[in-house]
């Protein structure tokens, strides 16, 4: 069986209605991985790792931070999951320049605010795995304890500056 190859991996988890609340995109999610082998959940899981461990910078931090207030690491973390959920070019545009999530829409909103987290987003394919196995998957080191870069400076004037069309968009 050949391994879940990159391109399979950007088709199962990007979010066929980008206006969907958090919980049906999830949903959507454990629908097609419940059809995968267990080797493709290993595989998935790895895909999944990795680019996690890709957008875990200080500049997509920022950017998080600017849209939405998330000032927390698990707020980051489901950041990061919207992130990937919203597919391979718009993840690519935000690691080259964070401020292009601003053009990401629709968003969906919580109480009027723009909520850009889905949550456990990136345990769905162990869980699945766990179910069928009463194990867990291989553990995969998650990298640093830090994000990569340069913190972000959070006075406005700075994320004017470094977010313009985020800020104009979301900051409030």
């Amino acid at each position: 069986m050949a391994a879940l190859t990159e391109q399979a991996f950007w088709e199962l988890v990007t979010t066929p209605d980008l206006g969907l609340d958090p919980q049906s995109v999830s949903d959507n999610l454990k629908t097609k991985l419940n059809d995968l082998s267990d080797q493709h959940l290993i595989d998935f899981d790895k895909h999944f790792g990795i680019h996690m461990r890709k957008c875990f910078t200080w500049d997509l931090f920022g950017a998080a931070f600017v849209m939405a207030g998330c000032n927390d690491d698990y707020g980051f973390s489901e950041f990061r999951c919207w992130l990937i959920s919203r597919g391979k070019t718009v993840f690519e545009n935000a690691l080259v320049d964070p401020d292009s999530i601003a053009q990401c829409t629709p968003v969906y909103y919580l109480n009027e605010q723009p909520y850009p987290y889905i949550d456990e987003y990136d345990l769905i394919a162990g869980l699945l795995f766990e179910d069928r196995n009463e194990d867990e998957l291989p553990f995969i080191p998650s990298g640093s304890d830090e994000p990569n870069g340069k913190r972000f400076k959070d006075k406005p004037k700075f994320l004017k500056q470094s977010y313009p069309l985020l800020f104009a968009k979301y900051w409030q």
